[in-house]
């Protein structure tokens, strides 16, 4: 009797913990080859197809991850972390993400939404002056970098910048005009190896004009790494800062950097890049090579300047999954990230949706997916890339870091159809 009066309390507290997180699932569980909701001989289609791309060189590297209800089903490391020095790729292994940074700074905005700070329609010139009066670009003198504005229509909302509607854009297309703008006032492609704050990269660009008015279009561009000064602005703390104690902290996620720490820069992969017709070879841009463990690492890029390991990112999708909260911790409230996880952007990307950090699969996508509607994506220029799925209480994410003239299949889409249909 003594016994059964001591299960009850273990009963109830188990009950009150699991009603506090609503059943979502706190921490990640290791259940390989024996997940009820894949048929493994299928999900081993995977090993079979990225061992075979790695053995033929089409690709370097791989980290794959797929969680189903928090159980991690399939976590395997393919490849090379250094090809030519013959060391393997492992799981552990740190990956520049890029724009997989943007999530963590829209989180990082609404958090300060949540507290009261700011509002999603508030101008962002209310927080930062130099954003007073917007210009957009009328015409561009490609002799002399010369162009005429007219004043925009209206004013830069923290919602434009959230869902890449601002009319400000990445200076890295050459037929653009606005690389050589970029370039003119100083202001570096996504990474900087100088003595460079996010502070002035942000004051410069609000001296360049808009590509269109607010709200016209969807340009994707440089509109995160407002939101990240913005963040310093409202918080009165360093960006880098506030996302170590804000979100990777509470979340676990203890190898995720800006610029990754001495002692586990030898798990940094290789940046890769494969052309058409030569073999894979490291990739030979200084900057996108060296930037997350050289130079001054005084710029926090928070459109594109993390590195991290692929599990660490899982964490922060199970709690997008689990609407805002993991490893015990709310990081959102539930109705905020319903909010995030909505279409804003209309029609303004054709079929695909966009929320407040990322693609948003609308019922006119899925003629183009596997994955469920509402599913959520987005990736990084070097090749990471994650999915979640709320309809299957999915995550899926794949890591690769190269630069890639798009001679091979695209492997993302590829990784997403192995996942999928080994679902039963």
């Amino acid at each position: 009797m003594k016994k059964i009066f001591y299960f009850i309390p273990l009963l109830l507290l188990s009950c009150a913990t699991m009603a506090k997180n609503n059943g979502n699932p706190q921490k990640f569980k290791h259940s390989e080859g024996s997940s009820a909701a894949f048929d493994t001989e299928r999900l081993a289609r995977l090993d079979t197809v990225f061992q075979d791309l790695v053995r033929k060189s089409e690709i370097p590297h791989a980290v794959t991850f797929v969680a189903h209800r928090g159980n991690i089903v399939h976590f395997k490391a393919f490849g090379w972390r250094d090809k030519e020095k013959n060391i393997p790729c492992q799981r552990d292994d740190i990956f520049r993400m890029a724009s997989q940074t943007k999530a963590i700074t829209a989180t990082g905005v609404l958090m300060l939404m949540e507290e009261g700070k700011i509002l999603l329609d508030d101008p962002v010139k209310k927080y930062i002056p130099e954003f007073a009066h917007p210009q957009v670009l009328v015409s561009f003198n490609e002799k002399d970098s010369s162009y005429t504005t007219r004043p925009a229509n209206k004013d830069i909302t923290i919602r434009h910048l959230l869902t890449h509607t601002s009319g400000i854009s990445y200076g890295t297309d050459p037929n653009n005009p606005m690389m050589k703008i970029f370039a003119k006032k100083g202001i570096p492609p996504l990474n900087s190896l100088d003595r460079v704050t996010l502070k002035e990269v942000v004051k410069k660009l609000a001296s360049c004009p808009l590509e269109h008015d607010p709200g016209e279009r969807f340009t994707y561009g440089m509109s995160v790494d407002v939101l990240g000064y913005l963040i310093e602005v409202v918080s009165k703390m360093p960006v880098d800062q506030y996302f170590k104690e804000k979100i990777f902290m509470p979340l676990g996620m203890n190898d995720t950097y800006f610029y990754v720490p001495k002692e586990k820069q030898n798990r940094m992969v290789t940046l890769y890049q494969k052309v058409q017709g030569k073999p894979l070879q490291p990739s030979s841009s200084v900057l996108y090579q060296t930037f997350p463990y050289s130079g001054a690492q005084t710029l926090f890029s928070t459109g594109a300047g993390l590195s991290g390991t692929i599990e660490d990112y899982a964490k922060f999708c199970q709690m997008i999954l689990n609407k805002g909260e993991f490893n015990g911790k709310r990081i959102l409230g539930r109705k905020t990230v319903e909010l995030m996880c909505r279409n804003q952007v209309g029609d303004l990307r054709g079929e695909i949706g966009f929320g407040l950090a990322f693609d948003d699969f609308r019922p006119q996508y899925l003629h183009l997916t596997m994955a469920s509607e509402g599913s959520l994506r987005w990736g990084g220029m070097f090749g990471t890339d994650y999915l979640i799925d709320p309809k299957e209480d999915l995550i899926l994410l794949f890591y690769i870091n190269w630069q890639t003239d798009n001679s091979v299949p695209d492997v993302k889409v590829l990784f997403h159809n192995l996942v999928y249909q080994a679902l039963k």
